[in-house]
């Protein structure tokens, strides 16, 4: 299975800010629906064939804002290429850092929060049609971020948290912009706590709490994200 569009591409492109937030779990469930992967990396590479792309294309996250232009200059070309690509409706999913700058590049604001969400919890899932997200009602999934943004105009809300109202929204079918971490893979967790470490003893995170409840959670959240992507990609128009 690919989608129900047999000449649908058999690439998927994924766009990185930061080495270790990869597709995680997901990566396999591409290959297991046909497709291969590529990677890009932001601020190395040309991301031109990636946001041009005419079959799907995944943001990955990262430390970053997208309001941060002057230190980080390529995030410009990459917000207009991205303005670009959800005009024409191409099939795109945004991750954490990816679904704030798909809010941006559909004119909503994107700004600090009033404080960092960073570890489990469940999401309130809307009651909205064909909403991906269904398989996820009970199933706690990582929160990694200090920055939220407001839902972009004609986006329909597909979840929430205790903390952040908009956690998750589509524009039609094609565009699916998600603010927590459903990609994650239990056995790369380890990375993630020493890679940011010093925004975790910035924010008084207990690291070793977080790595129990990383332990604890993330195998069975692997099991539940292919049930996302798969209903994502079957409904790519």
């Amino acid at each position: 299975m690919k989608t129900t569009d047999p000449d649908f591409p058999e690439t998927i492109y994924a766009i990185q800010h930061l080495a270790f937030e990869d597709l995680g779990a997901l990566e396999d469930t591409f290959y297991q629906l046909g497709f291969r992967v590529r990677y890009v990396e932001a601020g190395v590479d040309n991301l031109r064939k990636a946001l041009e792309h005419e079959g799907l294309t995944v943001i990955l996250g990262g430390p970053i804002g997208v309001y941060e232009t002057v230190d980080y200059p390529f995030l410009t070309e990459e917000i207009e290429l991205l303005k670009h690509r959800l005009a024409r409706n191409l099939p795109t999913l945004g991750i954490c850092l990816g679904a704030q700058l798909i809010a941006h590049a559909l004119g909503a604001k994107v700004y600090t929060g009033s404080q960092k969400e960073i570890g489990w919890s469940s999401l309130e899932i809307k009651p909205a049609a064909e909403n991906p997200l269904t398989s996820l009602a009970d199933t706690p999934v990582l929160h990694w971020h200090g920055d939220t943004f407001d839902l972009p105009q004609n986006a329909e809300l597909l979840a929430s948290s205790v903390l952040y109202p908009n956690q998750a929204f589509k524009i039609g079918n094609n565009i699916l912009a998600l603010q927590f971490h459903v990609e994650v893979a239990a056995d790369a967790m380890e990375k993630w706590l020493i890679g940011h470490t010093c925004e975790l003893r910035h924010a008084k995170i207990d690291i070793p709490s977080l790595r129990a409840d990383n332990q604890r959670f993330a195998p069975d959240l692997e099991q539940h994200a292919p049930q996302v992507l798969k209903f994502f990609m079957q409904h790519i128009e």
